[in-house]
């Protein structure tokens, strides 16, 4: 794939190229959180779903049925949310429209239990995808991401598994192709 000459900042969705071997990106969508030229960057890979209730991971949250998503192999010990409901938790970081990271995870919890905000409002990673600074240019002069733009839909409309390949398909021409590749190329 090609050099990319997209400025990378908060709100993009980073779509790993189709031959990446790196198994933590293989075929990811990385949403970009938080850019800073100088500290790096941080986002979380959307579509990779670990299949642990939230519940189980965190014993003392209210009842929610969310799973798990692996959103990269930084800090694999930490929890982290996106959601659409920045209105409601105080400290929310604005990512782009109808999406939002972190907050006070306090009231966080008090709205889950009150029923304000349900699992249709919120996703739930552990660990983190970072790059340091320069990191992620590099990569992109090297052709390893397809930048786009992030969608709310992405997030809380599309099912996850499918993420990667509408991402691609929505930036059309050569990149819908491109979603169509199977997954591993075998050769007879």
């Amino acid at each position: 794939m090609k050099e990319q000459k997209t400025k990378i900042r908060r709100g993009n969705i980073l779509l790993a190229e189709p031959f990446m071997l790196d198994p933590n990106f293989k075929r990811s969508m990385v949403l970009v959180c938080d850019y800073h030229k100088q500290e790096g960057v941080v986002g979380f890979v959307l579509n990779k779903c670990l299949d642990i209730p939230v519940n189980d991971l965190i014993a003392s949250f209210p009842e929610i049925e969310n799973i798990i998503y692996f959103g990269g192999p930084v800090a694999t010990d930490t929890v982290h949310y996106i959601h659409n409901v920045g209105d409601l938790i105080d400290g929310s970081h604005p990512v782009s429209d109808g999406v939002w990271w972190g907050g006070d995870f306090e009231q966080l919890k008090e709205q889950v239990k009150n029923g304000k905000i349900t699992s249709k409002n919120i996703r739930f990673f552990v660990g983190y995808s970072g790059w340091d600074s320069g990191q992620l240019e590099g990569e992109l002069k090297m052709g390893s991401w397809v930048v786009s733009n992030m969608k709310a839909s992405y997030l809380f409309s599309e099912e996850a598994q499918s993420l990667w390949e509408k991402g691609m398909q929505d930036k059309g021409d050569t990149f819908s192709i491109i979603s169509k590749l199977p997954n591993e190329l075998h050769w007879s």
